[in-house]
Formats: C-alpha cells, sequence, structure tokens
C-alpha cells in the first residue's frame, strides 16, 4: 500500500511499484477470513494499484507529452463523423463559447458522477444478488486494469488536448473546448484547483475511454440484476457517452474501443473462471493455514 505513495520520495521503479501493488490483494486473502469486509477491502487494494498504474506515466510529463499520440484518433474520428469529428460537430452546432447552458452543465455532472457509478453498481450486485458480486467485481475491475495497460503502451490524447496544440478547429476556427474545466471553475470556484488536482492524475490517458468502458460494464452488471436497475445504467451510460465527446473529454474512437474492452472481458470471462477459481481455492486454503496457527 505505500508503494504508490513513496514511489516519488524512494525513486522506486514502475516495476517495483506495480508489483507490490499487485500483491496486496492477494496477502489480503491470506491474511483475513472471508467476509464483505475483506471483499470491499480488496476491491479498495485492486484500486488503489490502478490509481498508481494511472498516474505513474504523468510522473514524468515531459516524457509522456515526447510519447504521447495525437493524431491517429482524429483519424478515425473523421471517418466516423463523415469528415467532421463528432466532437467538433457537436460544438460547433449546439455550443455557444459565451457561456455554458444548462444542458451543457447536466453533461458535466453526468461525466463527475462517474466516479462513483462502476463502485455503485457493484455495491448494488452485493446488495441485491450477492451469488452474483465476485464474477461482477472480477470482470468489472478487470476494465480497470486492461485499460491501464493501454494508456501505458500508447499514450493518447484527448480531443481538448489536440485542441490547444492546434489540431482540432471547426469551419469558423474555433478550438474545441473542455467544458468540465470551464463550468467547474464556475461552480467550485477557489476549491476547483485542488478538486481537478486529485481528479485529473494523467491527462494523456483518452485510449481507451474507461468511463465508458466502466459504465457499459456496469450497465451489463445492473441488467443481469433486474431490467429497472438494467434500464438506469443502460441509460446512463449512454448519457456519459455524448458528454464525454460533447464537452471535449474523449473521441467516438475512445468509446468504441471502450466497448470493444467491455466486451472481450465480458465474453472471455468464462474461460477464465476455472483458472481463477483455482488460484482462489489455492490462497483460501493459505488463510486457512495461517488462521490455525
Amino acid at each position: 500500500m505505500a508503494a504508490p505513495v513513496l514511489r516519488r520520495r524512494l525513486k522506486l521503479p514502475p516495476a517495483a511499484v506495480l508489483g507490490a501493488s499487485a500483491l496486496a490483494v492477494p496477502a489480503l486473502t491470506v491474511a483475513a477470513p472471508r467476509s464483505h469486509a475483506r471483499d470491499v477491502g480488496l476491491v479498495g487494494l485492486n484500486m488503489w494499484g490502478y490509481l498508481a498504474a494511472y498516474e505513474m506515466p504523468n510522473d514524468d510529463p515531459e516524457a509522456l507529452a515526447a510519447r504521447v499520440r495525437l493524431d491517429y484518433p482524429i483519424a478515425i474520428d473523421r471517418l466516423l463523423g463523415l469528415g467532421v469529428p463528432p466532437t467538433v460537430r457537436l460544438q460547433s452546432d449546439f455550443s455557444d463559447p459565451a457561456h455554458i447552458n444548462r444542458f451543457e452543465r447536466m453533461l458535466v455532472w453526468c461525466h463527475w458522477v462517474w466516479f462513483a457509478v462502476p463502485h455503485a453498481s457493484v455495491a448494488y450486485v452485493m446488495w441485491r444478488a450477492p451469488e452474483r458480486a465476485p464474477a461482477a467485481a472480477g470482470r468489472m475491475y478487470t476494465v480497470f486494469d486492461l485499460g491501464a495497460v493501454f494508456y501505458w503502451a500508447i499514450p493518447t490524447a484527448p480531443p481538448w488536448y489536440a485542441a490547444r496544440h492546434g489540431r482540432l478547429q471547426d469551419a469558423r476556427m474555433r478550438a474545441v473546448r473542455r467544458m468540465m474545466i470551464e463550468y467547474g471553475e464556475q461552480f467550485w470556484g477557489d476549491r476547483w484547483p485542488d478538486l481537478y488536482d486529485v481528479l485529473g492524475g494523467n491527462p494523456l490517458a483518452a485510449m481507451p475511454s474507461l468511463h465508458f468502458a466502466t459504465s457499459l460494464m456496469g450497465a451489463h452488471l445492473l441488467s443481469e440484476v433486474g431490467p429497472v436497475a438494467g434500464a438506469v445504467g443502460w441509460s446512463y451510460a449512454l448519457l456519459l457517452g455524448l458528454a464525454l465527446v460533447y464537452l471535449g473529454e474523449h473521441y467516438a474512437a475512445d468509446l468504441l474501443a471502450g466497448a470493444l474492452l467491455t466486451e472481450a472481458v465480458r465474453t472471455q470471462s468464462p474461460r477464465a473462471l476455472p483458472g481463477v477459481r483455482a488460484l482462489t481455492q489455492r490462497l483460501e486454503a493459505l488463510q486457512r493455514r495461517a488462521a490455525t496457527r
């Protein structure tokens, strides 16, 4: 748990930080008997490791900026938008540079509440269908962990970053805006810089969109519990997808990649189940042995 916090002070290499963080999950499995508290702890430790993996590429911002990919998602979005990237088309046709309208404020809040949505979806499954909870958590947090791999392998800029570097403009030569920042400064005032420091650990981690990927996985998980919960999950995922593109946070290509990641995890998870069960049984056996000493 300490490795991500101390990585800069001790100049730990990324492999050491990620390896130590990954060991925290099986360590807790051995150290404590199965309970709801342990299950929550395992999720928390996995997300702690994910956050380290997400943020570490930006420990050296200049090196990250030198590696970032700017152009390939724009090329894909031009194809998807029939010549005009969807973000450019939406902001050109519906936004007023002079202010943030009510619909846009609603989209910003839809984006902000995402930070709770994936975990709330898993918690709802634990409450309503506890027998499904382990598999649900496994699928959700596998999406997070695999997404972090892409952030290391192909750091990709979001639309707002590309616009700052002169890549995205409409026919009137207006650059794509980052409305979340504009509204955040208006709504939160002096508290906004501190909030953004907490939430914006790596600005060049756009491909795939884990906002969209985990929301889709949440919609699938909620649909397995009941139709009403599923309808809520799918409505939110679709609205979030629109928000991410409209607000300049992600390309449509990022969303497609996120959807492919979610579907790959969902459809392939049954194949991984025997191996996961075998590993869990070994860890539980170690836990029982430790409890008798």
